[in-house]
């Protein structure tokens, strides 16, 4: 992970002061020394699925050593003119950072609060036409004086972390670990008195969610409240109609089929929500007199990786059309996304696989097509993505134990069960995404860098 600080510059020669002028933009004869040529180097993960500290990083823009680092260049000058300031990189390029921009973007405490990190400028403040009175290069980086005596001050590192024109760090795809049935020979897992006892545990614990989009905790104390409160160390339970913190049996007290015992085909669970729940832990307290109810798990991301290498035009189609989904079986509800989503969604910037969301159970009726050859499109997808999720090599299969709780990637992998009999308690809950990503981010990345890439 990234370190709590890093060097930026051993010496400065001299400070850059560039008076105002109008016209051409103003240069300096100023070039500043040479940076640590290790200093802040936010490279990508090195480490080996195998290796049990591995911490998935958490950004969604990583760079590496070869391209890119905040060190300007001692062979360029810095300049600006009537429109934005030109910072030149010792990799090569140069960074365009508009006035108006930057003057919304000052750190400084009277335009961002210093406890809540929320902005106390009032951007609509801001001239259309501002300009700088004086721009000065510091060891810690650029000093911009304001015409209206207001300075703004940005290290170098903000600046190279947070260049748009252009974009100077390299996308890295989330370092995920997709896999199937062989999973079985090497589980993730983590110890209850670990995660209870330290951030440091939930740190463990939330990375390998994250890589694996489900792990096991150990020895959980057989009860509802030692089981809620092992989920509330990620964050607060998520409240459905389901209730809070589930403790029930198949006794159909909620009218859905995971209140029965009979078999449930893999899915995802909440496709009926705007917002599907994130994680889902089980714990099973208790099974007696009767057999079965094995839990089955898939990897959504995997099986979805093997649809787009076999069958493109399904992927395509279960990337774009667009399946209603319901809970009604309760008589107060009848619960419904505010428009209808696709089975793959993707991530609207960098394309990346980001949520698989499958029930075909919960599926409404489908009557909104552009055209006929679209239904049979679908069928076929459909029937290509189901075919895939039953492969035997994707199938995990584990028999849940109590004092051995689940919890897994909602968003991710799909889950099931073998049909039981017997009196079967499970208790468990939902956690939001959001929530999750806050408790992943806040214990595995120092948050002087998380608080700098916001």
């Amino acid at each position: 992970m990234v370190a709590a600080s890093r060097a930026f510059v051993r010496a400065l020669r001299g400070n850059l002061s560039l008076a105002r002028r109008s016209g051409a933009p103003r240069t300096t004869s100023y070039r500043p020394a040479t940076f640590l040529r290790k200093a802040a180097i936010r490279q990508s993960s090195t480490k080996t699925a195998a290796d049990p500290d591995f911490q998935t990083p958490l950004r969604t823009y990583n760079v590496t050593k070869a391209d890119a680092r905040p060190v300007v260049s001692e062979h360029h000058e810095i300049s600006f003119d009537d429109r934005k300031v030109l910072i030149p990189w010792e990799e090569g390029k140069t960074s365009h950072f508009q006035h108006l921009w930057l003057r919304d973007h000052c750190q400084c405490s009277e335009c961002r609060h210093p406890e809540t990190m929320q902005r106390l400028l009032d951007t609509f403040s801001i001239p259309k036409n501002i300009k700088p009175e004086e721009v000065k290069g510091i060891k810690e980086g650029l000093v911009i004086k304001w015409r209206n005596g207001h300075e703004s001050k940005f290290s170098w590192d903000w600046l190279h972390l947070h260049s748009y024109s252009p974009r100077l760090e390299r996308y890295i795809s989330p370092q995920f670990h997709l896999w199937g049935a062989e999973i079985f020979q090497n589980a993730p897992e983590v110890e209850y008195e670990a995660v209870m006892e330290s951030d440091e545990g939930v740190a463990v614990w939330a990375s390998k969610i994250y890589k694996y989009g489900f792990c096991y905790v150990n020895g959980v104390p057989m009860t509802p409240e030692a089981t809620k409160s092992l989920i509330e160390r990620i964050a607060h339970i998520r409240n459905t109609h389901y209730g809070g913190f589930w403790d029930f049996t198949a006794d159909l007290s909620k009218k859905d089929t995971a209140y029965t015992n009979i078999a449930l085909g893999v899915h995802t669970d909440t496709t009926y929500f705007s917002d599907p729940a994130g994680l889902q832990m089980f714990h099973l307290l208790e099974h007696s007199e009767g057999s079965g109810g094995q839990s089955i798990l898939v990897d959504g991301f995997r099986a979805a990786k093997i649809l787009r290498e076999e069958d493109p035009q399904a992927y395509k189609t279960l990337s774009n059309v667009r399946i209603p989904a319901h809970a009604s079986g309760n008589h107060d509800s009848s619960i419904q996304p505010y428009a209808p989503f696709p089975v793959l969604n993707h991530h609207p910037v960098n394309g990346e696989l980001i949520q698989v969301r499958w029930n075909n159970d919960d599926r409404a009726t489908m009557d909104r097509w552009d055209d006929l050859e679209e239904v049979e499109q679908f069928y076929d997808a459909a029937r290509a993505w189901n075919a895939i999720l039953k492969r035997k090599e994707n199938e995990y299969w584990e028999q849940l134990k109590p004092g051995r709780a689940l919890i897994f990637d909602n968003w991710r992998v799909l889950h099931g069960r073998g049909a039981f009999t017997g009196k079967r308690r499970m208790c468990g809950a939902y956690i939001s995404m959001d929530d999750f990503k806050s408790r992943l981010r806040t214990t595995t990345t120092n948050r002087e860098y998380l608080l700098r890439a916001l």
